[in-house]
């Protein structure tokens, strides 16, 4: 059996804990390890919050008024994605679009480290652009199961 969800979200902070508490619900669910959800929940929280205060359109000056995140739990590995349509990410710093946390400034900055975050909680990431507009930032990690699973690979 595998888990495959989709939302469209309102670019509004409230929508943040709301994507945040259907996965960790899904992960629940499904019998994910709760260390591992809870990894999963907060770099999807940071990509959502990214989405948030980053996703809007200002090419057009008109604010996009939505984001998009999509999982997927499917036996070993969880693939989760969050896509806005704002300017993307600038040419160039798709691959490492923040800070090194070695810097001092960006330790104290109250802003600037969830892309690190992002990074440090999942296996693998990736940031880039959609072609046409907005920047897609898309994660995925190894998943641990607990005895009771109901989608335990055996």
């Amino acid at each position: 059996m595998s888990i495959w969800w989709s939302l469209h979200l309102r670019r509004e902070a409230a929508s943040v804990p709301l994507a945040r508490r259907l996965l960790l619900g899904t992960m629940e669910t499904a019998g994910v390890d709760p260390d591992i959800s809870y990894d999963l929940s907060v770099a999807l929280s940071e990509a959502c919050a990214n989405a948030v205060e980053h996703g809007g359109d200002t090419r057009t000056g008109v604010p996009s008024a939505a984001y998009r995140v999509t999982a997927y739990l499917d036996g070993e590995k969880c693939l989760i994605e969050v896509a806005d349509s704002g300017p993307g990410f600038p040419d160039g710093r798709a691959t490492a679009p923040y800070a090194p946390l070695s810097n001092a400034a960006s330790l104290s900055a109250e802003h600037g480290r969830g892309l690190c975050l992002i990074e440090q909680l999942a296996d693998h990431v990736h940031f880039g652009n959609r072609p046409g507009c907005g920047a897609v930032v898309s994660f995925d990690k190894i998943l641990k199961w607990r005895e009771d699973a109901l989608l335990r690979v055996t």
